[in-house]
Order: C-alpha cells, then structure tokens, then sequence
C-alpha cells in the first residue's frame, strides 16, 4: 500500500482496525504456561514482547523460543512501555506480589488459577484489580465447555426442578504412576496439592452452576505418603439444603471426568464423553434417560477471551472475573481449614 497514512486513518472509520494486544509472560513455572503462550502467538492479534522468570535459565529459554525478550528484574519488565498486559504462571504463592505490582502500574492480567491461596489475599488483590478498572481475567477453562454450559442452561431453566445435589470428579494418576514432577509437592510454592490443583476444576464448576454454598467440610489424605494431599474430597452445602461433592485426586487411573447434578424434575450425568438427561415424563415414551445430541456451542478459551476484551478495550467476561477468583480462593481455603481442624466451616 503507497499512502499508509490514509489507509490506516479509513480503517479507523470503518472500526475495521485491529490492534496487537503486547503481553508479557510472567514465568514458566506453571504446566499450563507454554499453552497460553501458543494461544497468544496464535491468535493472530497479540505478540509476546517480553518475559520475566524468577528461574532465569528458563525464561531466558521461553524468551529465546518466543522472539521475546528476557527481562530479569521485575520492576524494568512492568516497566516497559511495549506490554500492555501480562500472563501470570508463576508459584501460586508468588500470585500476590507479583500481581500487586502489576495492578500498580496498570497492567491488564490474565491469571493461572488460584488467584491466591488465602481468602484474605484474594479479597485484598480482587478489590485492587476492581478499583483500577483493568481487564482481568482468571483461566476457568471448563466453563466454555460446551456440556458444562448445557448443564448451566437445564438448571436455569428449571427443566431438572429444585436441584438436590450434585458431583463433580476430575482426578488422574500422577502420584500412584509417579509422572507429576517433584516440584508439584514443594507447598512453599503449590500452596496446596490435589484440591487446589485438579480440584479446583469442581470449586470453580459447582458454584457457577449451583451458586455460593454456606458451609464448607473437607477430607484429604496422602496415601503414596508425599508432602501435600493426594485424594480429597469437599462437600459444599447450600441454604436450600443442596448438597455438592467435589472430588479430586492424584492417585486414580483411566477416570474421565463426571459430572452429575440431581433435581425433583430430572438429573443430568456427564461421564466422560457421554451425556445423559433422565426427566419425569420420559416413562411414557418408554424410556429412562436419553443421551442429549445438541449443545450450546463451545466458547472460546479464557486466554482467548482475555486477548478479545484487551484488544476490544470491552469489559471482561463476568465469569472468569474477580467474584469467581475469589469464591475459590474462599471455598479452597475453608476445605483445608476444615481438613485441618475437623470442622465445617461456614463461609
């Protein structure tokens, strides 16, 4: 194109313009980390321009594999005019202060979950990130699912009638086939084990559905004997008298995930890659349950979200907000405290 200028200036007016969002990558620590990398080199409206690592050798090579720079002072990395937001895959006990500084300078954040391990740290950090207006989001991945998403439908419409209780288990074999690395039990940097890691997926998922419990139990062990929890389970109990389980662990092979919700009207059952819907009324067509063929489309991930609302200068997804970090960081904390102490906790 000779006249630039002009051209971009048109593009403007027709809002055909589209801007590259410049992230910079806070560690590599996390497993998830050299994904949402990909997602944002991929995603055709955002660059990695930089990379900060409290293990320098391995930012250095993220750096080197990106065509980023390293940066290896935290304040000059924040500092630079070439990162509009950052992706944070640090320690999930480095959470707080590195995410404190980043919502100083103005720093649009997309997070690896917990947002930080205590409550009183996710409520401090939630309500600086909502007072600076920055886009933030938190990576919830199961909730652009599209099974996850029908399920949220059926409730809301009241298909499934009062809902009674629920179940949701993700777990897998990393302890009892010993492929998890030994960094995964270092707490001083995990803040917890099995529950706050896989286990997150049902603390997230079961309020989204359901909505906030009043009381937390939790019940963890370490069967294989390493230094955080290996098998966990938290029930969630709800005004209404709903009753939720969350289950996780580290030590079971060949489980797919399930998901089942039970109401007065019906029940839904996801098993893996199988859904089923059981309602009153079936019977007279001569059947129990039937297996659903049509669901809401899949959402874009949250990373994909997050690089949308940056670029877009929208607000961000409601759900993968602050409200949702810091219902887990509550739930989390009172299902240890309840393992700990032998109590339920109300919350």
């Amino acid at each position: 194109m000779e006249n630039r200028p002009a051209v971009r200036y048109i593009l403007i007016l027709l809002g055909e313009m589209i801007e590259t969002l410049k992230v910079g990558m806070i560690s590599g620590w996390h497993v998830h980390a050299d994904g949402y990398a990909r997602q944002i080199i991929n995603s055709g409206k955002a660059i990695i321009s930089a990379v900060w690592d409290e293990e320098h050798q391995r930012g250095a090579d993220r750096a080197d594999a990106y065509k980023a720079e390293f940066i290896p002072d935290y304040d000059a990395f924040l500092a630079r005019a070439d990162i509009d937001a950052v992706v944070c895959c640090s320690p999930t006990t480095m959470h707080v202060e590195l995410l404190e500084k980043a919502v100083a300078v103005r720093k649009h954040i997309f997070t690896e979950k917990v947002l930080a391990v205590s409550a009183a740290d996710s409520e401090k950090l939630s309500g600086m990130i909502d007072a600076s207006g920055i886009i933030f989001v938190i990576s919830l991945p199961l909730l652009s699912d599209s099974k996850i998403l029908y399920v949220k439908k059926l409730i809301d419409s009241g298909r499934l009638g009062r809902i009674t209780g629920a179940r949701m288990r993700r777990s897998h074999s990393g302890v009892s086939d010993r492929w998890l690395p030994d960094y995964w039990f270092d707490v001083s940097k995990t803040g917890g084990g099995a529950m706050l890691d896989l286990g997150a997926h049902p603390v997230y998922i079961l309020p989204f559905l359901l909505g906030q419990p009043k009381r937390v139990s939790g019940m963890m062990t370490s069967p294989y004997g390493t230094s955080s929890d290996e098998n966990a389970i938290a029930v969630l109990e709800y005004e209404n008298g709903a009753l939720a389980v969350c289950e996780t662990a580290f030590v079971t092979y060949g489980t797919p995930d399930l998901l089942e919700v039970y109401g007065t009207e019906g029940s839904v059952f996801i098993h893996g890659n199988r859904t089923l819907l059981s309602q009153k009324g079936l019977a007279e067509l001569g059947v129990t349950e039937i297996e659903p063929s049509q669901f809401p489309e899949t959402e874009p991930s949250p990373a994909l979200q997050f690089i949308e609302a940056c670029v877009n200068r929208t607000a961000a997804p409601a759900k993968f907000g602050t409200a949702a970090a810091l219902s887990m960081s509550r739930i989390m904390e009172a299902a240890y405290i309840s393992q700990q102490s032998g109590a339920v906790v109300q919350l």
